[in-house]
């Protein structure tokens, strides 16, 4: 049976959600959650919640699903601890730090993998296992094939996004927010820059980065086929009588097995859409017909609301069945037992019933009287009496009897299961290096690759596998240089023969190491060095020692951390850091390119090699890449330079790495020759980054 899971910004949304037929609900406490934006819960007011969603036994799932700085893990470690103690069914985590700490802290506590996390492959999905994951949400970009491939192996439960807003980065690795505006998606505050207007190529001003919100109503027969075991409501953000829409038109389509009615497709689109709704990833048929925009005639949801407001502000939408036995006998003190459907019985005792000196009492007033539970969660379904004749028992001591034997019941139905707690492990050790960091280089392009940047002595270059055609090693072997084979940070299951294939190819030219950007692919690097790179988000001393656990010898640190942050990290292993290039904004799985130039056969030909770009509506002009898998990735639009800053060289890095994306040849050359102090260039324009101020 696939669990409805429903979003609950507030007190309200989660409210809506149970009354409408939600198996269980999802809400953040405080700010360690993606949704900061919402007004959330307290931690008072988490246990109250649970209780709630437990008496009418609805599970509910708390979101620490950012990433975490070492000073924010004592608070989160406080928060799983409470999460724990007041009986939340799971800890949805993005943290690989935070995620190893649960397991120590709070290992009876369930986790959950985040779609934050970019798990979208079966190795990704073994290895989040592996740490201790009960559950992990595949990317929304995923299609049903893909899916189906994943859950017909999958030692864990596989959860999936439903219906609702699908940004146009894959989740976990967007950066566009943050580079621009200093908010980051990753820190639960994103500003949603794809929602505005660009022109790609200079051509006429569109949106060509605002997605239509997902709807899988359609396809519910086929996620429970191939055993999908939950299903996601996006929308903490959205307001109650949206999530009661939605919830309620869910509910009963997996109740009663089937697709939708036009007249519910309309309903879900009156209570919100953008230009309509897209399976698009889940046809695995991206495309132009995916994008749209919320506009001001998609109807007026006014009507709908205030009804489901009245619906579910009565909350008699939601009621639990049970099970009534008294007994009234002659002598003895009447009793009475509830039971529910899960088996829990809670009993009360009364008063010992006097004989009846005019009307005794029936089994017909007995059962009115015990049917009297408004006011309660509770829902009589059946009766069973079992009276003496002749007996006389008062309407307030059956209505006592009542009320003490549902206050039992509801007392078991919200005790927190036994759970226990330990210590938290020892912070990790380290020690950072005293001396500067030692360069290191990715290329993009085999052109890019000359004996004069040679001559310079990177200690470590990083090529693109699927670029390796481009690039002739053969000259530069055996000079001390480390030529890493760099995978891309999405590759699907049915890519990964392709995948392997440029591997084997990158490391037989001369590659001794391999660099992975997501958990998925540890198994790939065959037993040659691994270094982390930036797509495994790494913000805290704890992921780093997590991923020294792998067994990977280095680490690129999160380039959403400050000069401060880097410094005051514990480095258990080797840390590298961009210091200059194009940051990448996000990775697309809905390729701009080809939606804007076309597409053919085969990765990296025609329009896909020519220069691109998306223009926003201040005039930045970000250059677009095309990647691996027919995807792209949007550059920043100002290149990040710190070679006339010392603070990078005295932060503990091991190493510093110069990001060459849209750079000449000749333009490689010079700016390395400056990072080594050889030269005084300064770019025309140029960013600081996050290396200074750092993100909300």
């Amino acid at each position: 049976m696939i669990e409805l899971l429903s979003p609950a910004g507030h007190w309200e949304a989660m409210a809506a959600a149970v009354q409408n037929g939600a198996d269980a609900v999802y809400l953040g406490c405080g700010g360690l959650n993606a949704r900061r934006g919402a007004r959330n819960f307290t931690q008072d007011e988490l246990p109250a919640a649970v209780q709630y969603c437990r008496l009418r036994g609805v599970k509910l799932y708390l979101t620490l699903n950012t990433l975490l700085t070492d000073r924010e893990l004592p608070e989160a470690e406080g928060m799983l601890r409470l999460a724990s103690r007041c009986g939340v069914d799971g800890v949805i985590v993005q943290d690989w730090g935070l995620a190893a700490l649960a397991r120590h802290v709070t290992p009876d506590l369930p986790l959950h993998g985040s779609t934050q996390m970019t798990v979208h492959s079966l190795a990704g999905v073994e290895e989040a296992a592996r740490l201790g994951m009960r559950c992990v949400v595949l990317g929304r970009e995923l299609s049903g094939e893909d899916i189906r491939r994943i859950c017909q192996k999958s030692p864990i439960a596989i959860e999936v996004f439903a219906h609702g807003a699908l940004c146009m980065c894959w989740s976990g690795q967007c950066a566009m927010s943050a580079l621009i505006g200093g908010r980051s998606g990753n820190r639960g505050l994103c500003a949603q820059p794809c929602r505005l207007p660009y022109r790609m190529d200079g051509g006429r001003t569109g949106y060509p980065l605002s997605l239509k919100d997902a709807c899988l109503a359609s396809h519910l027969p086929e996620l429970r086929e191939m055993g999908v075991s939950i299903l996601k409501l996006e929308g903490r953000m959205k307001r109650p009588e949206y999530v009661a829409v939605v919830t309620r038109i869910y509910a009963a389509l997996l109740k009663e097995n089937r697709r939708p009615t036009r007249d519910e497709l309309r309903t879900l689109a009156l209570a919100f859409s953008r230009d309509g709704f897209t399976d698009g990833y889940w046809r695995g048929e991206p495309g132009p017909d995916m994008f749209g925009i919320r506009r001001e005639d998609a109807g007026d949801p006014a009507a709908l609301f205030r009804e489901a407001k009245a619906a579910y502000d009565r909350e008699d939408l939601r009621t639990v069945p049970v099970s009534f036995t008294a007994e009234i006998r002659a002598g003895e003190p009447a009793r009475l037992a509830v039971r529910d459907a899960e088996g829990r019985t809670a009993a009360a005792e009364g008063a010992v019933p006097e004989p009846a000196r005019t009307r005794p009492l029936t089994e017909d007033d007995l059962r009115l009287r015990l049917a009297k539970t408004g006011g309660t969660v509770f829902r009589p379904e059946s009766i069973d009496i079992r009276l003496d004749s002749g007996l006389s028992l008062p309407a307030s001591a059956v209505n006592a009897l009542r009320r003490e034997a549902l206050d039992s019941l509801s007392v078991l139905r919200t005790a927190p299961p036994e759970r226990q707690e330990r210590p938290a492990p020892p912070p990790p050790e380290g020690e950072s290096p005293c001396t500067p960091p030692q360069l290191t280089l990715s290329l993009s392009g085999g052109e890019q690759l000359t004996q004069e940047l040679m001559a310079l002595a990177p200690a470590v270059v990083y090529l693109p596998v699927e670029r390796m055609a481009g690039f002739h090693l053969e000259p530069y072997l055996g000079q001390g240089t480390v030529f890493c084979a760099a995978l891309p940070r999405i590759c699907k299951d049915s890519e990964l023969p392709e995948l392997e294939r440029l591997l084997e190819d990158a490391l037989a030219k001369g590659c001794a190491a391999v660099s992975i950007q997501n958990l998925g692919q540890l198994a790939l690097a065959k037993g040659r060095p691994v270094r982390g790179d930036f797509g495994l988000n790494v913000t805290n001393s704890r992921s780093l020692a997590q991923l020294q656990a792998w067994g990977l010898e280095s680490a690129a640190l999160s380039f959403e951390l400050r000069f401060e942050q880097v410094r005051d990290l514990v480095k258990p292993i080797p840390c590298e850091a961009v210091v200059y290039g194009r940051l990448p904004l996000m990775v697309t799985e809905n390729c701009l390119i080809a939606n804007s130039a076309g597409c053919r056969p085969g990765h990296l030909q025609g329009p896909c090699r020519a220069a691109h770009t998306l223009t926003d509506r201040k005039g930045e002009v970000f250059p677009v890449q095309s990647l691996f898998g027919c995807r792209s990735e949007v550059e920043n639009s100002k290149t990040l330079f710190l070679a006339d800053k010392a603070d990078y060289r005295r932060c503990g890095l091991a190493y510093a790495r110069l990001r060459f994306t849209t750079e000449r040849p000749a333009e490689c050359v010079r700016v390395m020759e400056r990072y080594l102090g050889k030269n005084e260039d300064m770019p025309a324009q140029y960013t600081r980054g996050l290396f200074y101020r750092g993100v909300e």
